[in-house]
């Protein structure tokens, strides 16, 4: 949640996020913080180089959690979650990434330790993440594969 607040506040996004608005935000600071726009031995050289890669991790990242994004791969995402079970899954923060059996892998954010534990503690792991974490959580499809999880 803090990687999604920090990005957001990078943007100036208030609520949700609107692709046309955050598109123009990140012309304006690629254009601001763009690397070529500094000379060599310029001082504000190596902080544009970190600024231009923060941005455009940024704007990839609040893309992939756009509401219109979600809308366009919900088929997807639908058939995974119902038609696959979880595979593998990781927990790092308030991070959970689960790893379906057809190869998918999706991040969930905002998942604290206490609902890790009892999901890892349920009777029935995806009845659980289906009724608890599915609907709830912040998404979005990771770009690992299943062969890549460990």
């Amino acid at each position: 949640m803090k990687r999604i607040s920090e990005y957001k506040k990078l943007f100036g996004v208030e609520k949700d996020i609107n692709l046309k608005f955050l598109k123009r935000s990140y012309r304006d600071l690629v254009k601001e913080w763009h690397p070529d726009k500094f000379q060599n031995g310029d001082a504000l050289q190596e902080e544009a180089e970190m600024n231009s890669r923060k941005i455009i991790d940024g704007y990839h990242f609040l893309v992939s959690i756009a509401p219109e994004t979600k809308e366009k791969n919900l088929p997807e995402y639908t058939k995974t979650i119902s038609n696959s079970a979880i595979a593998d899954y990781q927990h790092k923060g308030l991070l959970l990434e689960i790893t379906f059996t057809d190869g998918t892998t999706y991040e969930y954010f905002g998942i604290t330790k206490q609902v890790y534990q009892k999901m890892i503690n349920a009777a029935n792991l995806n009845r659980f993440a289906k009724r608890t974490i599915y609907p709830k959580a912040t998404y979005r499809k990771s770009k690992r594969i299943l062969g890549e999880a460990s």
